[in-house]
């Protein structure tokens, strides 16, 4: 197998994170890795040095758009291979003028924010967090007979917003459950929605019979703002609203309103802008929760991502091309 000359290309901090030892020693398998640190500056000396000859580039985050100006210090490149999720942060048109082959592990990272995602569906049925809550006030028992008829997962409604990457692993992760999956895509036919095991709705109907809607859409310019005010004063009483998508595709304001007069429940991994400001009144509401964006990729997940990044680089320097190539025409409607 041919090993191409290939550099990093990412923030340290997320070289230090993803690649660790054992994902270098892997990737230096695979390809002739230049040595050092990555290159967080394509600008430099150095990396106009190392890019005159580098084929592939393992990209990151943090890493600079690959423009115009450093595409031509950079004659060999034919490959990118990111170990994150979205590639608009980097990948340009020049990339794809220049018809450089482009993968992501965006599939392995859909994984735990889908897992995330479940965990939330299923804590939320069973109002774990304020039960948990109210049972450290009481310090006593609830008599589990009396627990009220809404409680529970059993014939749930689940309402998907977009059948991305993630939201599509988030329905294969809920056919093990009793749940009834909605799903709202303008680009996915009833057929395929059946298929991947859900039903397909319009957006209205989505948030309005829906017990939970979980978003999986991307920030685009349509989508900013996309469950609006009317959509959040149409969800049942008591439903959960999950986003782990972007805080800006919800409009914030109204959601603080409906979870302050306490008709609706909220999960946020994602908020606009990412931290809220201390007074803000989401922050205050004893049925909403708020993570720290950490659905994603972590700690020993970020083994699956330096994996991923190897496989890749390994296919295309065997001459099978991507497992999970990014074409250009996807970046139209994807993160």
């Amino acid at each position: 197998m041919r090993r191409p000359r290939t550099a990093l290309a990412m923030a340290p901090a997320a070289a230090a994170a993803v690649l660790d030892e054992p994902a270098l020693a892997a990737l230096r398998r695979v390809c002739e890795l230049v040595p050092g640190p990555a290159l967080d500056d394509l600008g430099s000396a150095r990396a106009r040095a190392v890019l005159r000859n580098t084929e592939v580039l393992v990209t990151g985050w943090g890493c600079p758009p690959l423009d115009a100006a450093v595409l031509a210090t950079a004659p060999r490149l034919r490959a990118v291979v990111h170990t994150g999720g979205s590639v608009r942060g980097h990948v340009t048109d020049e990339c794809w003028a220049r018809g450089i082959e482009v993968s992501s592990a965006a599939g392995a990272n859909a994984l735990p924010v889908a897992e995330y995602t479940v965990a939330m569906i299923l804590l939320s049925g069973k109002k774990v967090l304020e039960r948990a809550r109210e049972y450290r006030a009481a310090r006593q028992v609830e008599d589990w007979l009396t627990v009220p008829a809404n409680v529970g997962n059993y014939d749930r409604t689940v309402g998907i917003l977009s059948a991305s990457m993630i939201g599509r692993r988030v329905i294969e992760l809920l056919r093990q459950h009793s749940f009834r999956i909605l799903l709202h895509d303008p680009y996915v036919s009833a057929a395929e929605a059946t298929h991947l095991g859900a039903e397909a709705v319009g957006l209205t109907d989505l948030f309005a019979c829906s017990d939970i809607v979980s978003v999986h859409t991307p920030l685009l310019p349509a989508t900013r703002g996309l469950v609006s005010r009317d959509l959040i004063a149409s969800m049942r009483p008591d439903a959960m609203l999950i986003n782990t998508a972007r805080g800006a595709i919800v409009d914030q304001d109204a959601l603080a309103e409906a979870t302050a007069a306490g008709r609706v429940r909220a999960v946020l991994d994602v908020t606009e802008p990412e931290v809220l400001p201390a007074g803000h009144p989401l922050w205050e509401h004893d049925n909403v929760l708020i993570t720290p964006h950490l659905a994603g990729s972590q700690g020993t997940e970020w083994r699956r991502l330096a994996t991923a990044a190897v496989a890749e680089v390994a296919r295309w320097a065997a001459g099978r091309g991507f497992a999970h190539p990014v074409p250009p025409e996807s970046m139209g409607r994807s993160a």
